[in-house]
């Protein structure tokens, strides 16, 4: 049995869970999230609304599989409209900058040309300087993925280690051509 998907999910004081059916709606003082669980899975809030309990209707492998996950993904949503999700990401490599015009993350990484990354509404992406970009939003799996796209255009290389990592991120560098031998 999945001790996750036992544990209660806390609900701070400023955050309200109702659930409808199936779908499980989150809000709090940074906005509003909902989540549409599995039909095998069962989600109550507790009668004072201070806790939310996720429970499983049989003991098949999905069933079992979605436990956890759903326990995780509403406890997830209550921390993002608590206090929020933030990605730190490093641009590393000389003349490698990063800028914001608008709704674009501008990254001029090495290419020919500058890549334009269109920033989702939901996110709040600033750029304190040249070499950090922040990533904030409420939905973890948005921040992530957005995150992760930007340190795709340009992974940090095994060589020099340049390129976008995330902040605190330590790239294992390869000795060159010249120490093996």
């Amino acid at each position: 049995m999945s001790r996750l998907g036992r544990k209660p999910v806390a609900v701070p004081e400023k955050v309200k869970v109702s659930v409808d059916g199936q779908t499980v709606n989150v809000e709090g003082p940074l906005g509003k999230l909902s989540y549409t669980a599995n039909p095998e899975i069962t989600v109550e809030v507790g009668e004072d609304g201070k806790d939310v309990t996720v429970t499983r209707k049989s003991d098949t492998r999905t069933a079992k599989a979605m436990h956890g996950l759903t326990r995780a993904l509403i406890s997830n949503m209550v921390l993002g409209v608590d206090q929020g999700y933030e990605k730190r990401l490093e641009v590393v490599g000389v003349g490698y900058l990063a800028a914001i015009a608008g709704d674009v993350l501008q990254l001029r990484v090495g290419f020919a040309n500058e890549v334009h990354k269109k920033i989702p509404t939901d996110l709040d992406v600033k750029c304190p300087d040249q070499t950090h970009i922040v990533v904030k939003g409420i939905d973890k799996q948005r921040v992530g993925q957005f995150a992760a796209e930007v340190r795709a255009v340009r992974k940090p290389e095994p060589y020099k280690g340049k390129g976008v990592r995330y902040q605190g991120e330590r790239v294992k560098l390869k000795p060159g051509k010249a120490a093996g031998k």
